[in-house]
This record gives C-alpha cells, sequence and structure tokens, in this order.
C-alpha cells in the first residue's frame, strides 16, 4: 500500500494551524485527513517543540487577559458614568 504525498504548502499550512493558531494536533489531523504522527514529525521537522507551542500559548494567554482587563476597566468607567448621569436626570 502506498503512502500519501503531501506537498510543502499543505504540511506547512497544517504546522501553521498547530503553531500559530493554536490548535491541537490531533484536530488538526482528523480535520485534513493526516495521522497525528506525520503531523507531530513536520513539527519536528521545523524545529516546534512542545515547549515553544505551550510558551506561545502563555504569551496569547498573558496578553488576553491584559485585553480583557482593559475591557472591563473602560466598561466599569462607562457603568459609573451612566450612573452618576441617571442620578443627575432622576433629580431634574
Amino acid at each position: 500500500m502506498a503512502s500519501k504525498r503531501f506537498t510543502d504548502e499543505f504540511k506547512a499550512e497544517a504546522v501553521k494551524q498547530v503553531s500559530e493558531r493554536g490548535y491541537p494536533v490531533t484536530e488538526v489531523a482528523d480535520r485534513l485527513g493526516v495521522s497525528s504522527h506525520s503531523l507531530y514529525g513536520w513539527l519536528r521537522e521545523r524545529g516546534i517543540s512542545r515547549e515553544v507551542r505551550k510558551a506561545k500559548k502563555s504569551v496569547d494567554l498573558v496578553q488576553e487577559n491584559a485585553r480583557l482587563r482593559a475591557e472591563l476597566r473602560r466598561a466599569e468607567e462607562e457603568r459609573d458614568i451612566l450612573k452618576k448621569a441617571a442620578a443627575y436626570f432622576a433629580k431634574g
């Protein structure tokens, strides 16, 4: 039985989905119809280890946390302004 041959572009896109977009290896492999063993091999060929993927995910979580904190701060300020406005117009 002959094995499937995949183009370099296909492999690069599969690796990008795991390394840059953060999808799990098994999910990408199932979706693309390749074995997870092959996908792990492609990651290893490009020097992308589990530690690199975890570090990127950690950085992404820190950035997301900072963005959400800023959004919460802005929403709280808007709420406080609206409370003051409601109190002002209730008096008048």
